[in-house]
């Protein structure tokens, strides 16, 4: 099923739509006896909320899980685990003109021909970035598993609109209300925000992601390697359209001495001098931080006016497009690819018995 990740191990699938009564998700192949914080967990999706800043959408939803099953007195019991979130703020009447008139940059025409206009267009129903809440609860449990075994998943803003962030990220910035390493350079990123949105306009940018602690030896070569699952889970973020792994792109304008990453020992442990390889040889982890970077797109709702066609004439048309919507998702997306990435190298490890 489309909206069901398979894994090794775990299965996760994710239900709702945008405006429909509730969201939510399914996760099952989780050990049993996994203490779970549902404070802890409750910060995790505050990052992601809507509504709380003015580089987000206006809409406000409290996105507090209700667990329905597979939670017993705070520990996982060995059944799936299955939690909604009531949508309370939905205003339908904002996309009723998108039936015939389909917004650029968003599925709402290839919704319309692959469902025979059967398909839910109200805020992009299954397709909405709303559906990225669900996700996060099963990356926020997922994160607090690979805690207690010492693996760290924390993502950060590198870039928006252009404006880079290039300080070294060596710890988590969670607790920042805009979660870049130089807050300097967050101030600027801020303002190109608010410039794109007195325009009618948006932006895009780049999410960093840092797994640390995992140990070596994850991942299979081939299909199974770290980067395809997690490449797998991030590309299931509905605004992401690049990935890169260690130096990524940058290696192709290498040579092999520079991008190689020479071996050392520390500690009596090998360890790489440089890390251009993102943690991962072959598909496998070497024990260095995993580090990816995930382009994020500009968000497609926008008020400047675009061209569209009308469906029932068939001739172009003007399209406006009105509602709440973020001038920016990369900010609220910076925990939503953590959630990704904890349930890829999750998956990897629980898959391989790597867990005991």
């Amino acid at each position: 099923m489309s909206s069901t990740f398979a894994g090794l191990a775990l299965r996760l699938s994710i239900f709702g739509q945008s405006h429909s009564e509730a969201i939510g998700m399914t996760l099952d192949g989780l050990p049993a006896g996994l203490p779970i914080d549902l404070d802890k967990l409750q910060g995790f999706l505050n990052r992601r909320a809507p509504g709380q800043n003015d580089w987000s959408t206006p809409r406000k939803e409290e996105d507090r899980p209700e667990f329905l099953c597979g939670l017993k007195d705070g520990y996982t019991c060995g059944a799936p685990l299955t939690a909604i979130i009531h949508n309370n703020n939905t205003r339908p009447r904002d996309y009723s003109r998108l039936k015939i008139t389909p917004r650029p940059g968003h599925a709402d025409y290839t919704a319309e021909v692959k469902y025979g206009g059967f398909q839910d267009y109200s805020g992009g129903g299954h397709f909405s970035g709303r559906l990225t809440a669900p996700l996060c609860i099963a990356g926020g449990v997922l994160k607090q598993m690979l805690e207690s075994k010492g693996i760290t998943v924390d993502a950060r803003i590198a870039a928006i609109a252009g404006i880079r962030d290039d300080s070294p990220f060596t710890a988590s910035v969670a607790d920042k209300r805009f979660p870049v390493v130089d807050d300097a350079v967050g101030e600027q990123m801020r303002e190109a925000i608010q410039a794109a949105r007195a325009e009618g306009d948006s932006v895009g940018g780049v999410i960093e992601c840092v797994a640390r602690g995992l140990p070596v030896g994850i991942g299979e070569p081939m299909f199974d390697g770290v980067e395809n699952q997690i490449a797998r889970t991030v590309f299931a973020v509905p605004a992401v359209k690049g990935l890169e792994f260690g130096a990524g792109f940058a290696a192709a304008n290498m040579r092999g001495s520079g991008n190689n990453d020479p071996f050392t020992v520390k500690d009596g442990r090998i360890e790489t001098l440089t890390n251009n390889a993102g943690g991962i040889l072959g598909g496998i982890s070497n024990g260095m931080p995993v580090v990816f970077r995930a382009a994020v797109k500009p968000t497609p709702s926008i008020a400047k006016e675009q061209q569209s066609v009308n469906l029932n004439t068939m001739r172009p048309e003007a399209l406006s497009i009105t509602g709440r919507h973020d001038p920016c998702i990369v900010p609220r997306a910076v925990p939503v690819i953590e959630a990704a990435a904890a349930l890829a190298i999750s998956d990897l490890i629980l898959g391989e018995s790597k867990w005991n």
